[in-house]
């Protein structure tokens, strides 16, 4: 496992369990829709990126033409 998955993998952790602490402490209702359930969709989305690889944002960035870190290794990234 690599340093950048686990950063998404306890990224995705501590987003999501702010938002369940503070819904379990009365400060968020988190039983009405709201903006609130975007940031929880992130916070997901980061935990099992780091696990799967997969991140919809990744895949259109490239599809974009957007360099890999890998390219940027070679000194072709500004």
């Amino acid at each position: 496992m690599t340093v950048n998955r686990i950063v998404r993998i306890i990224a995705g952790f501590f987003i999501m369990a702010s938002l369940a602490l503070a819904h379990a402490m009365g400060q968020v209702d988190m039983t009405s829709l709201s903006w609130l359930w975007f940031t929880a969709f992130v916070g997901a989305n980061l935990f099992q990126s780091g696990f799967t690889t997969f991140c919809p944002l990744d895949s259109i960035l490239k599809k974009l033409g957007v360099p890999d870190a890998s390219n940027c290794s070679t000194g072709g990234c500004a």
